[in-house]
């Protein structure tokens, strides 16, 4: 993802929660994924080498990154 992209992605969404080296955003303007095209729910961005996430519900993902950071648009089923 290009940072021009990247930018204007993460200045379009409502930011949420930072904690342990993830960042998420919620997608309140029905943005479209840029991997699939349909509008995600929120926006998960991996920060750290290494991080875990507890998910208490089922969601599909679509993943890209941008620099060393992984980018993880989730769709709420």
């Amino acid at each position: 993802m290009e940072d021009s992209e990247y930018d204007e992605l993460t200045t379009s969404l409502t930011p949420h929660e930072s904690a342990g080296g993830v960042t998420t955003y919620r997608n309140t303007v029905s943005i479209a994924c840029p991997a699939c095209g349909d509008p995600f729910d929120d926006l998960v961005i991996c920060e750290d080498e290494y991080n875990s996430l507890e998910l208490s519900m089922l969601l599909d993902l679509c993943v890209t990154t941008h620099e060393d950071e992984v980018l993880l648009f989730t769709h709420k089923q």
